[in-house]
């Protein structure tokens, strides 16, 4: 490999996004922040790196190994970068927005860097756009939530969208209950989130049953929620049963056309979730394009009073941008060199995408093609470069 290959090659999970799609990137984050704009939600936005004790306190705090650390050399104190832009929002809510009214609608954009991809995700740095409600706990902001991120995606004409809701605290009080030792609760976890039965039923001991009742109610919602109201929950899960079958509800009614499922026990990629939770997908694409649920939003080193009720949603760009249809690269007309700046002036006003000419060349038709261009700027007026008028 010689030194030009060397300094091309980026660590894993790495890439430069190239023309257009950094172009096309750009472009569909703006269009998702002026979509939540319309519903209330104001931008913020929070820096790259910050202190890693408040980075990774409170809401951060699941997220801890995914993050990258490195020391400030100006304050000499430990910083992370963010591998997560909710608990950034959770933390500008609690502090310097916590006398504005509730509930406070938020929105953002931004990059994120991982320790490690996912097998779904392989990419350790991408964009997220999201939205944040704090201070609403009513089934009402769940749906909210989950509704303006369906009207942000169809906006953009993606098609085939299904969201699969989640509870991650349905089975947090059976796990507690059985007092297990850390690994044999890490292996009954992990059975559940891959929807093994029968190992399900060899580590549940007392709680066996009910736990594969969970699993069972699993897919459709209709069917799914059927099979959890015939559950004899305890008395903490059936509230949350309850709350799950109040926003499936809702998101049925307002937008029937998405696929609606239903995942009781699922938690992966759920780490500070306490509430409703969900994922988005879209037909044909690989990977989740967000995903969301609701959150406390606090602070355990110095938490004045109880926690916030929050919700929120982030979208992935990465995966947007596998589901987006290929759209034009855009009008591009070549200004052979010499062209009146006025000329270039009045065809971009126009919508064209100009591409000027530095020297003389013979050919400029040949020219305009060599730089993705489809028209020619000759005579005084537009040419397609086929040479038809």
């Amino acid at each position: 490999m010689d030194d030009l290959a060397k300094k091309a090659l980026l660590p894993a999970g790495l890439q430069d996004l190239l023309p257009p799609d950094a172009a096309v990137e750009a472009a569909v984050a703006e269009r998702l922040l002026a979509c939540f704009a319309r519903f209330g939600y104001e931008r913020v936005k929070p820096p790259l790196v910050e202190f890693e004790e408040g980075l990774l306190d409170g809401t951060g705090a699941g997220l801890a190994n995914q993050t990258f650390r490195l020391m400030d050399p100006v304050s000499q104190r430990m910083m992370a970068v963010r591998s997560d832009m909710t608990p950034q929002v959770a933390r500008i809510a609690a502090t310097r927005l916590s006398h504005s009214p509730r509930p406070l609608r938020l929105s953002y954009a931004g990059d994120i860097l991982r320790v490690r991809g996912s097998e779904l995700r392989p990419e350790r740095q991408f964009g997220q756009v999201g939205i944040e409600m704090i201070g609403a706990s009513a089934p009402a902001g769940d749906a909210e939530v989950i509704l303006l991120a369906v009207e942000a995606l169809k906006s953009l004409d993606v098609s085939g969208l299904a969201v699969d809701l989640n509870s991650p605290t349905l089975v947090t009080a059976e796990l507690d209950a059985l007092a297990l030792e850390d690994a044999a609760r890490a292996r009954l976890r992990q059975a559940l989130d891959r929807k093994e039965a029968a190992e399900v039923a060899a580590l549940g001991g007392p709680a066996a049953d009910l736990l594969g009742g969970l699993v069972a109610a699993t897919g459709p919602a209709k069917s799914a929620l059927g099979a959890l109201a015939g559950l004899d929950l305890p008395t903490a899960a059936q509230g949350a049963a309850e709350t799950l079958a109040a926003v499936a509800r809702i998101v049925h009614e307002a937008a029937p056309d998405i696929i609606l499922t239903v995942d009781p026990v699922e938690q992966r990629g759920f780490e500070y979730q306490t509430g409703v939770s969900f994922t988005v997908f879209a037909r044909g694409v690989r990977g989740e394009l967000g995903r969301g649920g609701g959150y406390p939003v606090g602070f355990e080193a110095r938490r004045a009073g109880p926690a916030e009720a929050a919700v929120g949603c982030t979208l992935y760009l990465d995966s947007l941008l596998r589901a987006l249809p290929r759209g034009e690269r855009g009008r591009r007309i070549f200004l052979p060199a010499g062209t009146a700046w006025a000329a270039g002036d009045s065809l971009r006003a126009d919508g064209w995408i100009t591409v000027a000419g530095l020297a003389p060349v013979d050919d400029a038709v040949a020219e305009a093609g060599r730089l993705g261009c489809s028209h020619l700027w000759a005579g005084g007026r537009v040419q397609p470069t086929d040479g038809q008028v």
